[in-house]
């Protein structure tokens, strides 16, 4: 028998959001010894085989971990995550930084079972865990900071601001309700540190890539005499970039504060922001003619460039307070506000064939593209709340980590989209092998669709509660949590209605064993569901979707904790799927589909100075889902060396594999997306305690592939080779 966990006389740390009294102490106490150890002369510097590595205040780290072994979103507590019962995939900052991930779409290659889907012409982001994917145009389950993130329409995430990125596989409804079985992303971001840190980054690189980033944090108040109590920390990043594919230039800009305030003893209280903007053309990618993928270069673009830019707005707006009540005992309240809109004009190509929305014109037999012009005006508001009390107790020979919580949520969304009466012209077309821009006549534009001309108002309430249970070797996970909502959507165009009221209650219960302290097994089951607003063909929305969620699981840590493994089984199904038919342009509803799998995974250090991180996913799709591969993997090591002269010399690479995948619309028949192999190389060079160089060179080989296919008109290329150069400064 090995000894169980031991637990703090307070508790300090339950979520990313808030810090208590000792843990900033700690993290206070760690920040400055690193610091100091940066300003440590050369000659004094450790050798590499006794270097621990330091905790970085800002700015890209070197000798940081890559195995993440505690994660917040899983439990909401401070539970390890090798007794967990389910697969729990911490990306940490420093694979972030290795990586040179600038969006969380970077990172995804190396997480097992996850795939990407359609984004919408590159708008916003939008994954699959274990084949489950949000709706197409309401993308995938995600959160930020624990609270819940992916609703309205959101530019792709970017990563100036972020600590880590945590993979949630299996169900999450017990613990944050509305989701998809096969797992949900919870983006940790910054915090504020009492302790001063600036550092600033430029990077220039392939098709006129440039960026500038800003991270800076320390305290704002206090003195020799008198601690500080008010600390901040500022991300700001800017973008400007090209790209491989013809008239397609994008910008984006990101400004990211946040605050922490110790009140008291006892009191926590953080504010968390977000302000995000994209401007970039709505690009749908490359066609298939004639059943072959290829046949136009990879580079050419079939909108219009006169169009202007899609512009999306974003703003987040997070408030935590955590106050301990007594030493086993804490309350906790969240509060978040987000507005976003998406706005802008797009000519877009179409799926071609007889009886598809009036184009009656075939790639098959004449060189022309059908395309339609629709101009967007999209707007949303949410507003979240949840209050949690949290406390650690005891009956008999049990220990009990108690959570009980309640969560209510506003959202709004008015929608305004512009179509041509009678649908498709070959007047807005465009020749697919000599295309030639702007001399079309803009048709007059008025709403059409009655789905997407609206509003839609949901309210949601929801209780939870979940206990975590420790007995020796045992640990016993059980959570419950039901939820209540209520839509309602309002046709701008005839002012029909549709609504509903579901409700759903989601259980979870999970067992796992510590064979030893660092080795355990487990098993878990839980149920899921998903409020849908989509419309069936009467007008009326589609039942909730219901998932089920069965896991066996093995995971392993080193003593060190330094390097970490999961190997997962799952067995995934759902209920009340929604699928479009684009020859009728309604959805029908898929009865039952089911997912079996494996996955592996290892990250971390498997010797002094080598960092690795390898993934592999076999998935048994159900056949109705499309654009998932059955075999992926990938692998990804860095090497860092320590030079006479105090300086740091890091190489490293990639690999990444993806199996043949079907197209993500069985309805308009896209062909195999072929299987693709892409290669990655990195190498930094830290000349000095403030002065880092940094190489990135992304798809290494030049190889040509396809990350993506949604239909036959809108097959999404990879990027050709891409080489990244930059510089990080501290001061």
């Amino acid at each position: 028998m090995h000894p169980t966990r031991t637990y703090p006389p307070r508790l300090r740390r339950a979520r990313p959001a808030i810090a208590s009294a000792s843990l900033a102490a700690l993290l206070e106490l760690a920040a400055s010894a690193a610091w100091a150890a940066e300003a440590t002369p050369a000659t004094d510097k450790p050798s590499a085989e006794t270097t621990l590595p330091a905790v970085q205040v800002v700015g890209r780290r070197q000798s940081g971990e890559y195995n993440g072994r505690e994660s917040d979103g899983a439990t909401k507590t401070d539970t390890p995550v090798i007794e967990v019962p389910q697969a729990v995939r911490v990306v940490t900052r420093q694979l972030v930084d290795d990586l040179g991930a600038q969006r969380v779409d970077d990172v995804l290659d190396y997480v097992a079972g996850v795939s990407r889907q359609n984004n919408f012409g590159g708008t916003w982001d939008n994954i699959a865990l274990r084949g489950f994917a949000g709706h197409e145009d309401r993308t995938m389950s995600l959160l930020r900071n624990g609270m819940p993130s992916n609703r309205g329409f959101n530019a792709p995430r970017d990563t100036a601001n972020l600590e880590r990125i945590e993979f949630l596989k299996g169900t999450m409804g017990a613990l944050y309700g509305s989701s998809e079985p096969g797992g949900t992303v919870n983006l940790v971001t910054k915090q504020p540190r009492f302790t001063a840190g600036h550092s600033v980054e430029a990077y220039y690189g392939s098709h006129d890539y440039k960026r500038l980033a800003l991270d800076s944090t320390g305290p704002l108040n206090g003195s020799t005499d008198e601690p500080a109590t008010l600390a901040y920390r500022l991300n700001v990043s800017a973008e400007d970039k090209d790209s491989f594919r013809d008239h397609v230039h994008s910008r984006r800009t990101l400004v990211a504060p946040s605050l922490a305030w110790r009140l008291g003893a006892d009191t926590r209280l953080r504010y968390d922001g977000e302000w995000l903007r994209q401007e970039a053309p709505l690009d749908r990618g490359v066609p298939v003619i004639n059943g072959q993928l290829g046949t136009v270069p990879n580079s050419r673009f079939y909108g219009e460039p006169g169009d202007g830019d899609i512009t999306i707005d974003n703003q987040t707006h997070q408030l935590f307070l955590d106050h301990a009540l007594s030493p086993d005992w804490e309350l906790r309240a969240g509060l978040q506000h987000k507005r976003g809109t998406l706005a802008g004009r797009a000519t877009e190509t179409h799926q071609y064939g007889p009886g598809t929305l009036g184009c009656a014109t075939s790639m098959d037999t004449r060189d022309w593209m059908c395309r339609r012009v629709r101009d967007r005006d999209f707007a949303s508001q949410e507003t979240s709340l949840q209050l949690e009390a949290y406390g650690r107790l005891q009956t008999g020979p049990i220990k009990h980590d108690l959570l009980i919580g309640a969560e209510a949520a506003r959202f709004e969304q008015d929608r305004t989209l512009l179509d041509h009466a009678g649908g498709l012209r070959d007047a807005v077309g465009i020749s697919v092998s000599n295309p030639v821009y702007g001399q079309i006549a803009v048709p007059a534009l008025s709403p059409q669709l009655t789905d997407w001309n609206g509003t839609l108002k949901d309210r949601q309430q929801a209780l939870y509660v979940q206990d975590q249970l420790a007995w020796g070797d045992w640990r016993l996970l059980a959570g419950l949590r039901h939820d209540r909502a209520e839509s309602r959507y309002t046709s701008r165009i005839d002012g029909s209605t549709a609504e509903q009221d579901p409700s759903a209650t989601s259980p979870r219960l999970g067992l796992t064993w510590l064979l030893q302290p660092h080795l355990s097994v487990y098993a878990s089951v839980g149920r899921s569901f998903r409020a849908q607003t989509e419309l069936d063909a009467s007008g009326r929305m589609f039942e909730p979707q219901i998932g089920t969620a069965k896991e066996l699981g093995l995971k392993w840590e080193s003593a060190d904790g330094r390097l970490g493994g999961t190997a997962a089984l799952f067995d995934i199904a759902k209920r009340h799927v929604p699928q479009y038919d684009p020859n009728t342009d309604t959805y029908a509803e898929l009865d039952r589909v089911r997912n079996k799998g494996l996955e592996l995974e290892l990250t971390g250090q498997v010797a002094p100075g080598w960092r690795v991180a390898l993934a592999y996913a076999y998935l048994d799709a159900d056949p109705s889902l499309t654009q998932f591969a059955r075999h992926t993997g990938s692998a990804f090591v860095v090497h860092e060396h320590s030079l006479a002269d105090g300086g740091l010399l890091g190489l490293g690479g990639g690999v990444t594999h993806v199996g043949a995948r079907s197209g993500e619309d069985p309805f308009a028949a896209p062909p195999q997306l072929p299987a693709y192999t892409v290669a990655k190389l990195t190498a930094y060079w830290r000349v000095n305690t403030k002065m880092r160089i940094s190489l990135d060179v992304d798809n290494l080989f030049d190889k040509t592939y396809y990350t993506s296919a949604y239909n036959r008109v809108w097959v999404m290329p990879g990027s050709p080779r891409h080489v990244t150069l930059g510089a990080q400064y501290k001061f």
